[in-house]
This record gives structure tokens, sequence and C-alpha cells, in this order.
């Protein structure tokens, strides 16, 4: 069966139960209602492709009946279906964002092509049109950035996989720009005019993720207040990516399974089978060999994702690219914060390169648009950009050796210990860089100016 939900809406019953009839035939899922009112409830309750609605109705008219929908669902398509004589009433329909109409008698391939318009416009429109605009704009390949050797052989195999069907498994470390390469592989795959769904498998429980893959029927549990469409359905006949894949508990892996093999399903507490056509691409940072060993990860599953293995090199394995990466974040910052006149120090540059990156390129862009926002002046220096890592590194070592019992009496708020050894910190570190500011901040892993402001706030003078 299609993925398309349909709504059909006339005050003629025996008209209702011809259409649904063919639409059904035609693999459609069918909704009616008898007029305006009963509508606009199906519509709250249901994830529709689109509407067809009979322009004379007693009550809410067509026309009524379509403003209320726009209200509710700007993009979903409605044909407005108009007797012949009523041109005029067509034009007024179409005017107020119809996106067809057909004038009664119509032939049955009419409106079935006028439908499968409509539901395409809709998934597209659907998958945010921003998304592409934004990829395709980009530099390098596919929104991608750099000539390192290992990232080139990257590209090349984008180029090989993208115009197959074949299941693409993206390996590497967190940061590294997994879903830019399933983006890339999207867009330049015969698929690329449809839908690209993500899905992050370790934001939702398993519960949720089920819900959120396959789609649930109405009141399939509490909450389900509504028929909603699952990832599979949106991604019809386009790419749905798995992220992070190794987070599917195994019951659910079964399922995906048997989706990927059979390329049917049913929604959640529904009966209907339902079957797809999507192209899976998947995304990990662990090693799933490692997970099949373990017996967290089927085998079978494995091999069905991992047909082509695509890996990503850490940041710390291309810094050849890292001029050009900082080039091209610098650039997108001074657009976006209206910046034009920022550079960046030949020191803070230097500093790049020495750093161990294990956030790697996100972590690369937060450190840059940060030091774009709070450097003084058009220049970003060393002290800018402090990256996440060399915070979280240094904590994690010390952290596991603290006794806070010796450490901290049991009377003291958080505040009380926090600002006392803040300011203790603060001093020890210009003490021992002969208070030169910037010593001092490097020491505490701090920027100059964050120091600055910490030094007004426990009073502590400058020394000359």
């Amino acid at each position: 069966m299609s993925m398309h939900s349909i709504l059909i809406v006339d005050d003629e019953p025996n008209y209702l139960v011809v259409l649904s009839e063919l639409l059904r035939d035609e693999g459609f899922e069918v909704f009616t209602g008898s007029g305006g009112e009963e509508g606009l409830g199906i519509v709250q309750d249901v994830d529709l492709d689109v509407v067809v609605t009979d322009m004379q109705m007693p009550g809410m008219n067509g026309l009524q009946f379509m403003l209320k929908i726009k209200e509710k669902r700007p993009n979903l398509p409605v044909i407005v279906v108009t007797a012949f004589a009523e041109v005029d009433r067509a034009v007024e329909a179409m005017q107020a964002g119809a996106f067809s109409y057909l004038a009664k008698p119509f032939s049955n391939d009419e409106l079935i092509v006028n439908l499968r318009k409509a539901a395409h416009h809709y998934s597209i429109l659907r998958e945010n049109t921003r998304l592409r605009d934004e990829i395709r704009g980009r530099a390098g390949f596919g929104g991608m950035v750099g000539k390192n050797p290992k990232m080139l052989a990257v590209y090349k195999l984008i180029e090989k996989v993208a115009p197959t069907d074949a299941s693409v498994l993206i390996t590497g470390e967190s940061g590294t720009g997994k879903e830019l390469v399933a983006k890339a592989i999207h867009m330049h795959s015969p698929r690329e005019a449809e839908p690209f769904i993500a899905v992050n498998c370790a934001a939702l429980s398993e519960g949720l993720l089920e819900s959120e893959l396959f789609g649930h029927e109405k009141g399939a549990f509490t909450g389900a207040v509504a028929m909603r469409k699952g990832r599979f359905e949106l991604a019809h006949r386009g790419t749905l990516f798995l992220d992070e894949v190794g987070e599917i508990p195994l019951p659910l892996q079964s399922k995906l399974l048997r989706v990927l093999q059979e390329r049917k399903f049913e929604r959640v507490g529904g009966g209907k089978t339902l079957e797809v056509d999507v192209r899976i691409l998947s995304a990990s940072n662990r090693d799933l060999r490692e997970e099949v060993a373990s017996g967290r990860f089927r085998e079978d599953l494995f091999y069905r994702l991992n047909v082509i293995p695509v890996n990503l090199p850490a940041l710390r394995e291309r810094m050849d690219d890292m001029k050009l990466l900082v080039e091209f974040f610098m650039e997108r910052f001074k657009k976006s914060l209206n910046r034009s006149e920022l550079k960046i120090s030949p020191s803070a540059m230097a500093l790049l390169m020495k750093l161990p990156w294990e956030g790697n390129i996100r972590e690369l862009e937060n450190t840059i648009e940060r030091a774009a926002i709070l450097c003084s002046g058009d220049v970003i220096e060393a002290e800018d950009v402090q990256p996440d890592s060399l915070y979280m590194e240094k904590k994690s070592a010390w952290e596991k050796d603290v006794d806070i019992n010796q450490l901290i009496p049991d009377e003291l708020t958080l505040n009380e210990v926090l600002y006392t050894i803040e300011e203790k910190m603060l001093k020890r570190a210009l003490a021992e860089t002969e208070n030169i500011q910037a010593r001092a901040a490097e020491k505490l892993g701090i920027t100059k100016s964050l120091l600055q402001y910490k030094m007004k706030k426990y009073g502590i003078k400058k020394k000359k």
C-alpha cells in the first residue's frame, strides 16, 4: 500500500463510498467526512497528506472549510471539487490557497494524478527545504570541507555509492560530520528530490523510538491522541538516516530487520501492514563489531546496515585541513554575527593546531563561534580559543581522586565553597605568573576577559 493518507469531505454519502473504494484500490489510505465540522476533526486527529473537499455543502462550504484547515495546517494541500458551471468559485478557491481544483464530472485518472502530485508536493514541503538550501550552499563536497587524502577518499566513496540503493554505515568519532555524509549521499542520489529524514536513536526511550520510527494509531497508548506517521512513512521514496544506530534496543532491532528485509511494517497499535520504499543510511560512533561480539547488537542487522562502510577520520588525523576548516567557520560566523572585519591571529591559529580536539569538527565549530562572540575587538587571539575538551580532560582525572568529605566541611553551602575556591585559585594563578593576566588566564583554562570579570567580582586589584 502506498503511504498517502487522503481525507474526502462531501455531503453525498454515495459519492464518498464510490471515491473511497476507488482510492483504496489505488493504494491510498482513505478517511471520509460528511461535512466541514467532521472533516476538521479528522484533520486534527490524523496525519493527512491531502484533503479533497466538495465546494457546495450545507453548513460550512468548501471554501470556509479550506480556510479553517489552513489555520491549523498551512501547508496541507487541499483539492477543491466544483460543479462544472462554477468556474468563478474555483478561481476564488485557488486564490485562497487550494492546491488544485477538479470540475465535475472528472475522470478517475485526473483525480489520482492530482492526488499524487499534491501528496508529493507536501512530502517535500514537510522535509525542511531550508536544510537542503543550507547544504547546497556550503563549501567542499556536500557541505564537507577538506582536502586531506582521507577526506578525498571519503568523497570518492560517496560518489560511488550515492547513485545506488545500497545501505551505508558511517562510522567515526562524535563530531566528525556523519550526518553531513548521509546528506551528501542523499543529495547525489536519484532520491534527491524526495525526503531526507533523520532519527537520532540515542535520544529516545525504547517505546518512543518505536512509535517515532513506525508511527502509531490513535489510542495506541496513553497520550496517543491522534494517528501519527512514523519516520519510515515520512521517508517513503526517500532516504532514512538512523543516527547512533548502535543505541537501538534489541527488541526493536528485530523489527527494524524485518522492515529492511520485507519493506513492510505496522504502526504501533495498528494491524494494517504498510509497505515502504526507503533507502537506509546509518551512523555510529561505537564500534558495532564489538557490540555484535558482546551480544548487544544483532549480527544479521549489522550485515544489513554495513553493506558499504564509510569511516570518517578524526580531526587530529587531518590537521592539514585545519586552515580550511577555520576559514570556513570564520566566513560563516562573520555573516551570521554581522562582523565582516573578524580575523584570527597567527598565535590563535598555532594554538588550534596543537589542541587535542576530542569533539572533532563540531568542537572546532563551537570554539570558533564562541571566540567570535567573546573576543575583544576584531581579532581572535590565542586566549579566545580554549576548546571544550581542554577543560573536560583536566576535570576528569583530578575529579576521581578528590575526597570531598576530607576537603570540605559539611555545613558549607555550595556558593561558599565555589566562591572561596575560585578566589583562591585566581590569586594563586596571578601570583605564579607575576600578575601577567594573559598567562594567569591560560593557566586557569579561561579567557583573559573572563579572568578580568572574575577579578572585578572578587575585588582583586590589577597589580602594576
